[in-house]
C-alpha cells in the first residue's frame, strides 16, 4: 500500500471530532396551506417510522428463535469478551443494527413517501426506530410503540443543513425553515440576548417540532390547533447571563423525592421543598382530569358496572364515544401538562444556578429514580428529582465543574454516624439523627449531605474530623431555608 492510500486510510479511521453543542428554539409562522402540508409530511413520516420499526421487531424475534441466542446468554457476564463476541455475530447475521436498518430504509423510502421524506431523514427516522428496537432488545423497554394516527410524529429532524429539512439566516432579521418547497418564517426577537448568541454559532442541524395548543383559536396555531417550531442544534457553548456566578466550595447534596439538602463545606445548609411552586398549576391539572373523568362517564355510562368500575370485556374491546366538550378538556388538560412541565424546568434551572453560585464541585449519592417512580409515584412526578440532577450535570459540566455520584451500597451516609463510625440502620420515618456517642439531633437529610461534602470519592468512609463537626452542627441542625 503506498503512504499516499495509508494516509488516506489512518484519516478515515479517526473518530469524527465532538464539539460542544446546545439548542435554540424559535417560533415559526404557518398559514393554513403550510400547514396542510406539514401534516402530510408528518403522517407520512410516521408511516415510514412504523415501517422500519415493524422490520426492526421482525429480525428481533428471528434473533431470540435461533438456539445460538439461548446459547450467548448462558455465556457467564465475567467472561465479557466471548458474551460480546457472540451477540455481535447474532446480529450482523440476523441484520440487527442501526446501519442494516438504514439499508432497508434506503428500500422502504419509495413511492409515495419520498415525496415527503428525503433520504437524510429517512436515515434519522431509522435510528430512531433502531434505538426503540434495541432498548427492548438489551430489557430496558417491554414493547415498542408505533404511531398511530391519533398518536402521530410530532418531531422529525435533519443530519445536517445543507440540504433538505434546513433553515437559512438572514440577517439582520429575517430566517426561514426550508422543507420541500415551502419556507417557513421564523420569530426571531433579536432584543433576546439568548437568540442573538444563539444565531451566531454555526447551525448543525434543524429539527421541526410540532406541538398542540390549548384550542384552534389559540394565537399562531393552525386549524387543528398545532402550534410549529424549530429547533436549531446549534456548535458552541449556550448563552450565560452575567448574574450566573460560578463558585468553588464543594457541595453534598441529598436529595429526596420532594426535598433536597444542600451543604456547602462553608457556608450556610439548606432544606428545601422541590418545586412548591408548581401546586397550584397540580391542583388546576387535577380539576381538569375530574373533568374529564366526568364527560367519559356520562359518554359511555354502558361501560361501566354499578359500582363505576369500567366493565371487564375479554378479548372485545369496549367502544368509547367522544364528545365535543370531552375532546375540549382533553386539549385543555394537554396544555395544562405541558405549561406544567416547561414551570418544572424553570424551576429546575434557577435551583441548578443557586447550587453553582456556592460551588460546582457536586458529591452526591446515586440513585434509582426507577425505583422512586414506584414508591413514591406522585411526588416524583411532581417534582422530578431525576430530571434536576440531568440539568445540573450538564450546566456543572458546562462550568468546568464535577458531579460525582457514588454507590449508596458501600457509603450508606443516612446510616453512618461519624462521631462512633458505625452503621445504623433508621426507618424512612424517622427523621432526625441522634446517636448516644453525642452527634445530633442532627436533621437526617442535612445530615447525610454533610456527610456527602467531606466524602472522598475513592473512599466510602466521609474524611471529617470532629473539628469540622463542631463549627458546622450549629448550622446543620437550624437552617432549613
Amino acid at each position: 500500500m503506498s503512504k499516499k492510500n495509508q494516509a488516506a486510510t489512518e484519516q478515515g479511521k479517526q473518530t469524527k471530532k465532538r464539539t460542544p453543542t446546545f439548542l435554540l428554539e424559535l417560533p415559526l409562522q404557518v398559514n393554513e396551506s403550510q400547514a396542510a402540508r406539514l401534516r402530510a409530511h408528518l403522517e407520512a413520516g410516521g408511516q415510514f417510522y412504523n415501517a422500519v420499526l415493524s422490520q426492526g421487531q421482525k429480525r428481533l424475534r428471528q434473533m431470540r428463535a435461533d438456539p445460538a441466542w439461548q446459547q450467548a446468554r448462558a455465556i457467564p457476564r465475567a467472561q465479557k469478551q466471548e458474551r460480546a463476541r457472540a451477540f455481535s455475530t447474532l446480529r450482523e447475521q440476523y441484520g440487527f443494527s442501526e446501519y442494516a436498518l438504514h439499508e432497508f430504509a434506503k428500500e422502504a423510502n419509495c413511492s409515495w413517501i419520498a415525496d415527503h421524506v428525503d433520504s437524510m431523514m429517512a436515515q434519522t427516522l431509522a435510528t430512531r426506530a433502531y434505538q426503540a428496537v434495541n432498548r427492548v432488545c438489551l430489557g430496558k423497554a417491554k414493547k415498542v410503540r408505533f404511531r398511530s394516527k391519533g398518536r402521530g410524529l410530532d418531531t422529525v429532524e435533519n443530519k445536517w443543513n445543507k440540504s433538505g429539512l434546513r433553515f437559512l439566516l438572514h440577517r439582520p432579521e429575517e430566517g426561514w425553515l426550508i422543507w420541500g418547497k415551502d419556507r417557513l418564517p421564523a420569530l426571531i426577537d433579536w432584543d433576546d440576548p439568548a437568540v442573538h448568541h444563539g444565531l451566531k454559532h454555526p447551525i448543525k442541524y434543524a429539527r421541526l417540532v410540532r406541538r398542540k395548543a390549548s384550542s384552534p383559536n389559540a394565537r399562531g396555531a393552525d386549524a387543528q390547533g398545532y402550534r410549529y417550531f424549530v429547533q436549531l442544534v446549534l456548535e458552541g457553548k449556550p448563552h450565560w447571563k452575567p448574574k450566573h456566578t460560578v463558585g468553588t466550595d464543594v457541595i453534598g447534596l441529598d436529595l429526596g423525592p420532594s426535598t433536597i439538602a444542600l451543604v456547602p463545606r462553608e457556608g450556610k445548609a439548606r432544606l428545601l421543598p422541590l418545586c412548591e411552586e408548581l401546586k397550584p398549576d397540580a391542583r388546576a391539572k387535577r380539576r381538569l382530569e375530574r373533568k374529564l373523568d366526568r364527560q367519559r362517564r356520562a359518554n359511555n355510562p354502558h361501560n361501566y358496572d354499578n359500582k363505576g368500575r369500567i366493565k371487564k370485556h375479554g378479548k372485545r374491546r369496549l367502544v368509547w364515544k367522544n364528545s365535543k366538550g370531552y375532546l375540549a378538556t382533553k386539549r385543555r388538560l394537554a396544555h395544562k401538562e405541558r405549561k406544567l412541565a416547561a414551570h418544572r424546568k424553570g424551576l429546575h434551572g434557577r435551583l441548578v444556578h443557586e447550587i453553582i453560585r456556592r460551588g460546582n464541585i457536586i458529591l452526591t449519592e446515586k440513585l434509582s429514580y426507577k425505583v422512586w417512580q414506584k414508591q413514591f409515584g406522585k411526588s416524583v412526578g411532581h417534582s422530578a428529582p431525576g430530571m434536576l440532577i440531568d440539568h445540573l450535570r450538564r450546566t456543572v459540566a458546562s462550568t468546568g465543574g464535577t458531579l460525582t455520584e457514588f454507590t449508596t451500597h458501600s457509603t450508606k451516609l443516612s446510616q453512618y454516624c461519624h462521631g462512633c463510625q458505625s452503621y445504623v440502620k433508621k426507618p424512612l420515618s424517622q427523621r432526625w439523627h441522634h446517636c448516644s456517642c453525642g452527634i445530633g439531633p442532627v436533621q437526617r437529610d442535612l445530615y447525610s449531605a454533610w456527610l456527602a461534602a467531606h466524602l472522598d470519592p475513592a473512599n466510602t468512609i466521609p474524611s471529617i474530623a470532629h473539628d469540622e463537626w463542631e463549627g458546622a452542627e450549629h448550622v446543620s441542625a437550624s437552617q432549613y431555608g
